[in-house]
């Protein structure tokens, strides 16, 4: 009896602090433990929020004609005349000129082959009709000579054998001739025709070439095929095919050299230039169409340009270079009232206007967590903190609207969960776990 009241009281202490370890257990699991004043606190507030939204983008044609040097073919060609960046031109207008005197030379001398090929044909012709000629005044002569046969022969009974023998003879050997002769002048016609043929093929490669050669010429001179502003482009050929990333080229220039098939210049319509940029992800609800946006370029710091939100896409493109982490979603502007120093490739800073949220409960943006998939707060209840889920509205550079909360909440800008350095002994502690 004595030994079971003492196992009692041996396990009635361990019982309790069990029990105690299991309410403290329980306890924590929805509310954090206590942290003191060490952690940065903000306040829910109620109020309106600015929404704009920053980006870059890049200057694009939407509607522009490439102007290049043409494809004649030989060695590079040499700019002697240039339009300048910048400048307004109307259709027609003259923007580039290349060098013409090998082109100039190359039609000089197919003119020359073409008035010889001319001769050759007047001469094949010629002596065709002189040989017709020669040829037809020995047909009759040969007919002639088979008709006078045939009559001689006629009087073989009045002469003697001898002489009967003698026209027989004399009217086969008429005929024979006479048949040669027809082979002799078919060949004749034909040979005339073959000369004036190859004379004519000659006159037609000469006319070919001549041709080709006034058209090179003529694409000496390259004019705008449309009104717009001229937009000079990089001169690729000017460090002599070395060339690397990061590398700044010059414009093509009056006296260049270029090659043919290279890109000189470009009309842009300055109506149909837009702004293409990548919003954050985070940003992507907060832009519609034709909303108002305020756009600087870097060529031009001192000017604002106003412009509108044309398109906003479904879905989100990644960059690896100059675009935000992760990606962004392509939205396009239209620019108002363009400059005329403005071309295709320039960067700008993007300003959208998205409006004013008003009366809403919002804050900041660093004071929102990612747990489990989902957006939660840590909101400060006396001592701990308890975590809260909360459904984000939108979001601004540096706020969040939200909601899930009330006004006047105290939330941690530092997840209590995380293990945190003690500044007295430098050793790590825990951080609550919910």
């Amino acid at each position: 009896m004595k030994t079971g009241r003492r196992r009692l009281f041996i396990a009635l202490p361990v019982l309790l602090v069990l029990a105690g370890a299991s309410a403290f257990v329980a306890a924590r699991r929805g509310r954090l433990a206590p942290q003191g004043d060490e952690l940065p606190l903000a306040v829910v507030r109620r109020g309106d929020i600015d929404m704009r939204v920053y980006a870059t983008g890049e200057l694009h044609a939407s509607h522009s004609m490439m102007l290049t040097a043409p494809a004649v073919g030989g060695d590079s060609l040499q700019i002697t005349q240039l339009t300048g960046t910048g400048k307004t031109v109307k259709k027609g207008d003259l923007i580039i000129e290349f060098d013409p005197t090998e082109q100039r030379y190359k039609l000089e001398q197919s003119h020359s082959e073409l008035l010889q090929a001319e001769q050759e044909i007047t001469k094949a012709k010629a002596d065709a009709t002189v040989l017709a000629a020669q040829d037809k005044v020995a047909l009759l002569k040969a007919r002639y000579a088979v008709r006078r046969a045939q009559l001689d022969v006629q009087k073989n009974e009045l002469v003697s054998k001898i002489d009967a023998d003698k026209n027989l003879l004399a009217l086969e050997q008429a005929k024979r001739e006479l048949a040669e002769l027809q082979q002799d002048i078919q060949s004749h016609t034909q040979s005339g025709q073959a000369a004036t043929y190859l004379a004519q093929q000659k006159y037609n490669k000469a006319k070919l070439e001549m041709d080709q050669a006034q058209g090179n010429l003529d694409k000496m001179r390259v004019v705008a095929p449309m009104d717009g502003l001229v937009s000079i482009q990089k001169n690729v050929n000017s460090t002599g095919g070395f060339f690397f990333t990061g590398m700044t080229l010059p414009d093509y220039h009056a006296g260049d050299q270029a090659q043919p098939g290279s890109a000189i210049a470009e009309i842009v319509d300055p109506q149909g230039m837009d702004l293409l940029c990548h919003v954050p992800e985070q940003d992507r609800e907060n832009i519609r169409a034709g909303e108002p946006a305020e756009v600087v370029f870097d060529a031009l710091p001192g000017r604002v340009f106003t412009g509108s939100v044309a398109t906003v896409s479904g879905m989100t493109s990644r960059q690896f270079f100059g675009a935000p982490a992760g990606g962004g979603f392509p939205v396009t502007l239209h620019i108002a009232h363009l400059d005329p120093r403005l071309r295709s490739g320039l960067t700008a800073r993007v300003t959208f206007l998205a409006g004013i949220r008003r009366n809403v409960l919002y804050l900041p943006r660093i004071a929102i967590f990612s747990k489990d998939g989902k957006h939660v707060v840590y909101v400060k209840d006396g001592g701990s903190f308890d975590q809260r889920a909360v459904r984000i509205v939108s979001e601004s550079e540096s706020r969040t609207v939200v909601d899930g909360l009330r006004q006047g909440d105290s939330v941690a800008l530092v997840d209590p969960t995380l293990p945190r350095r003690n500044e007295s002994d430098g050793t790590v502690g825990d951080g609550g776990t919910p």
